[in-house]
């Protein structure tokens, strides 16, 4: 769960996934959305596939990424879980 935190930390890699999960990139792809170096583009998506947020495949010569959606829905259901739910005693009595 913490890597997958540090990973959701950063504003770069969060733009990444949202990118994702409308379709498959390759990195080239993923790199012209930013203005950062093919090489910042990398680490982010190392740091996003080490914490299996994002998957990889080989197609020919090129690497295509993918969200891995289960993997973010269980870090969402975990973040939940420590939120604390409170019951509206006014709806209980009435």
């Amino acid at each position: 769960m913490s890597e997958v935190l540090k990973a959701l930390s950063d504003p770069t890699r969060r733009e990444i996934l949202f990118a994702l999960r409308e379709q498959d990139l390759t990195a080239g792809e993923i790199a012209s959305r930013f203005e950062q170096t093919g090489a910042t583009i990398s680490h982010h998506l190392s740091v996003l596939r080490e914490s299996d947020l994002v998957r990889s495949r080989r197609n020919g010569t090129q690497l295509i990424y993918s969200a891995s959606v289960t993997v973010l829905e269980d870090a969402i259901a975990s973040l939940l879980a420590l939120i604390p739910v409170k019951s509206n005693e006014t709806e209980s009595n009435s």
